[in-house]
């Protein structure tokens, strides 16, 4: 592994234990040439996933920005990073399960927009609002009216 600081190529692992529930290793590491210490992560991939946008532009699957965008939509919120990346790493799971290697960019965020749905609702309305592009507070208005009108399985 090449380090990050200085390009050596001679890096060596202190320390590797699993992560992410066994799905992940985490080894740290260190530089002999300039004494720099810095941790990576091993995961499984199952296949290579690309991700077909609206604009019709093919993609490599970016699971931190996948990441970065479920986090933005969390920040200042009761949710710790471990719950993040549990979401992150069932998401990338569910999508390498489904058998397709070629994955509409459309597909990936409604299966955000229900997980936020279902854990915090501020989250779920942070990112439909970028998501689904809202341009003006009439927008959002008709969004958290459409809240509303789920129909919830206690009360029938």
């Amino acid at each position: 592994m090449r380090c990050p600081f200085c390009g050596s190529e001679d890096t060596q692992v202190k320390d590797s234990r699993p992560a992410d529930d066994g799905a992940a290793i985490r080894r740290r590491r260190s530089c002999p040439s300039c004494g720099a210490r810095f941790t990576t992560f091993e995961r499984v991939t199952l296949r290579e996933l690309t991700v077909l946008k609206s604009d019709q532009r093919r993609v490599p699957f970016d699971r931190e920005k996948l990441a970065r965008s479920i986090r933005v939509a969390l920040r200042k919120r009761p949710v710790d990073e471990d719950r993040v990346e549990r979401i992150v790493n069932g998401i990338q799971r569910r999508l390498e399960a489904e058998g397709e290697s070629e994955i509409a960019s459309r597909a990936i965020g409604e299966m955000v927009m229900d997980t936020l749905r279902e854990l915090d609702p501020v989250a779920y309305v942070r990112f439909a609002s970028v998501y689904r592009n809202f341009r003006e507070a009439k927008d959002f208005q008709a969004f958290l009216g459409s809240l509303g009108k789920t129909p919830d399985p206690d009360n029938g």
